[in-house]
């Protein structure tokens, strides 16, 4: 994953209502009224709360009759959590080998 599309993908997941927006959608599309209930929010600012989400590729949005639901990028979030769990076993090795060494110091 590209350094910037990785920066965008957790600055947009950095606020609180836009992790409750996404774990949301994680159940089924929604549109922005059906969002906007469980808030005390606007509809515009659950929309501003969108736009950040799908201009870090996590949600799209698209016409459905009327309504414009918006439905969550999976993909997207596989790809964070692909990066995060490489960083992972990188920061575990470091951590035994550090154990390791610790232990033939004594």
């Amino acid at each position: 994953m590209e350094a910037t599309t990785l920066a965008r993908t957790f600055a947009a997941l950095a606020d609180p209502t836009r992790v409750a927006i996404v774990a949301r959608l994680a159940a089924g599309d929604a549109t922005v009224k059906e969002l906007t209930e469980p808030f005390d929010l606007t509809q515009q600012a659950v929309s501003r709360h969108l736009r950040v989400l799908a201009d870090a590729g996590l949600v799209t949005r698209r016409q459905q009759a009327q309504a414009r639901p918006a439905s969550l990028e999976v993909e997207r979030l596989i790809e964070a959590l692909t990066w995060i769990d490489a960083r992972r076993a990188e920061w575990a090795g470091r951590h035994d080998r550090l154990a390791k060494h610790l232990r033939g110091l004594k």
